[in-house]
């Protein structure tokens, strides 16, 4: 390949990434996609709801109580998928510069932290019953709690932070060394004794778990996702909102103190 190939690919590349990153054309997009996607994710949460809860039946040893593993479970798979978001987007800010990226990156956080959250409260509910204590330092549940102190972290790095650009690079930072805990929480109940299951549903072989409570567990999933997404697009939407706000703030200011300048003069 030529120089001007390379060149022209890469003027294409950036090209691409500058229209898919532009704020006003995400405002745009976004607001067509948002109410479908909220309404997608209401309707498929709705389903994924009735069928945990009516149509499930109870385990042969959990009993009812299984059925938290339909909200414990799903929240556990967004907090992850929530923080893989957070670091894609923190390496596109380093490397792209763009704005969007870190909105898109601070706008998860919360969220993030939120479904982790639920994951912890869930997981302690579902643990009372089956390990006779709400908690345990189980390389599992400890992971997952480091987690979602990460994701405080990572608010409270930001909002300590006057500058925005400084505070948008070194949270990025953060992110990406914070990323090591996804294979760590992910593998943790095969390299140390746990008393947490092994998965069941992403693993060699296929699932353990039967079909009729393995599909409501999907559909939840894809709920919690979809929910997730309605969610990120809206925060990020507001992110986008204030930035143009506080611009548009510093603008005026700007603007008067240099009136008022030439009036001293």
């Amino acid at each position: 390949m030529s120089n001007t190939d390379t060149s022209q690919s890469k003027t294409n590349s950036q090209t691409f990434v500058q229209r898919f990153s532009n704020p006003t054309r995400f405002m745009a997009w976004s607001d067509r996609l948002l109410p479908w996607v909220g309404g997608l994710a209401a309707v498929v949460l709705v389903v994924g709801l009735y069928a945990a809860f009516f149509v499930a039946p109870p385990d042969y040893q959990q009993g009812e109580t299984v059925r938290i593993m339909f909200i414990h479970v799903p929240s556990a798979w967004v907090s992850m998928i929530a923080y893989s978001v957070v670091f894609i987007a923190s390496v596109g800010f380093l490397v792209w510069r763009h704005p969007l990226a870190d909105v898109s990156a601070k706008a998860a956080v919360p969220i993030g932290a939120a479904f982790t959250l639920l994951t912890l409260v869930t997981g302690s509910l579902w643990g009372r019953p089956m390990w006779g204590t709400y908690w345990a330092w189980d390389p599992r549940l400890t992971s997952v709690l480091i987690l979602f102190f990460l994701y405080l972290g990572l608010m409270a790095l930001r909002s300590a932070m006057e500058d925005e650009q400084l505070g948008a690079k070194l949270t990025a930072v953060l992110s990406i060394v914070g990323v090591l805990m996804l294979p760590i929480i992910r593998f943790s109940v095969n390299w140390w004794e746990s008393i947490h299951q092994q998965a069941s549903v992403v693993r060699t072989g296929g699932p353990s778990i039967h079909w009729s409570m393995l599909w409501p567990l999907l559909v939840m999933g894809l709920g919690f996702s979809l929910m997730f997404l309605t969610l990120h697009l809206m925060a990020m939407r507001n992110e986008v909102m204030r930035r143009r706000i506080l611009g548009l703030q510093r603008a005026r200011a700007g603007q008067r103190g240099t009136a008022r300048l030439q009036v001293s003069e």
